[in-house]
């Protein structure tokens, strides 16, 4: 028997990306994936792929509306599974080009959102004492870095404060959550970078599918296990090597 038949997978951001490699892997592993996300267009693609690999739905949805998120939840019904993947990042996102604007925007989508959906999901977790939530942060969630920006750095830092909270209030329901920080990952956020990175420079990065089956891995274990926090990042990683470019000052 697949390892998550009978489960029940919604993933937030899955039109692509990590969402998408994710989605795609736990449908093959057995469970009902639902993936939502602010494109119809790039959802309706993601859902061919995943009814290719097991049982999928998808729903458009903008996680920074709490009204939006509290009505999908109650569509969805049943979640066994949260992933919290909606993110983005703006190209004009440090201090000296930031708008107001685009900060609300980030901390809306990065962090309101992943809230919002936490909090429609509890309390069915806590009726059948069994659940997992997984917050995908980021390397900048634990490193800082120019490149990311304050509204990135704020929010993906607030992401694993976020995750502990739920491991510290929860865990007597049986509800365990993991904070995933990957480094660079070659996914579409990339073209929103000041710079975007080269092929060849992607190409060395981590891939969505290597995050497909990071997922994989944490919601195969059993329910007595939480990976509270899971760092993963490429061998040939630019922050080590100091290849990372700096935003352009403007």
């Amino acid at each position: 028997m697949p390892q998550l038949q009978g489960k029940v997978a919604w993933i937030t951001g899955g039109g692509s990306g990590i969402g998408l490699a994710g989605g795609l892997e736990l449908a093959r592993a057995g469970a009902h994936v639902v993936v939502s996300g602010r494109s119809p267009e790039t959802l309706e693609k993601a859902l061919k792929q995943l009814k290719a690999a097991g049982s999928a739905e998808a729903l458009a949805l903008d996680v920074a509306s709490k009204e939006d998120v509290a009505r999908a939840a109650a569509k969805i019904g049943r979640v066994d599974i949260l992933v919290n993947s909606a993110g983005i990042n703006s190209p004009r996102r440090n201090f000296h080009n930031v708008s107001l604007e685009s900060w609300d925007q980030i901390v809306a989508i990065n962090l309101s959102g992943m809230f919002y959906c936490v909090h429609a999901v509890l309390p069915g977790m806590r009726s059948r004492k069994d659940g997992l939530i997984i917050n995908v942060s980021s390397w900048a969630g634990r490193y800082a870095s120019t490149l990311t920006g304050p509204g990135y750095n704020a929010t993906k830092h607030a992401v694993v404060a976020l995750t502990e909270s739920i491991n510290m209030e929860e865990c007597a329901n049986g509800i365990r959550a993991t904070a995933v920080l990957p480094g660079e990952v070659a996914t579409p956020i990339l073209e929103k970078r000041p710079v975007p990175p080269a092929p060849e420079v992607r190409a060395k990065m981590l891939q969505a599918e290597d995050l497909g089956k990071t997922l994989l891995f944490i919601a195969a274990l059993p329910a007595r296990a939480c990976v509270n926090e899971l760092i993963i990042s490429p061998t040939w990683n630019r922050f080590y090597l100091g290849g990372l470019e700096s935003p352009p000052k403007t």
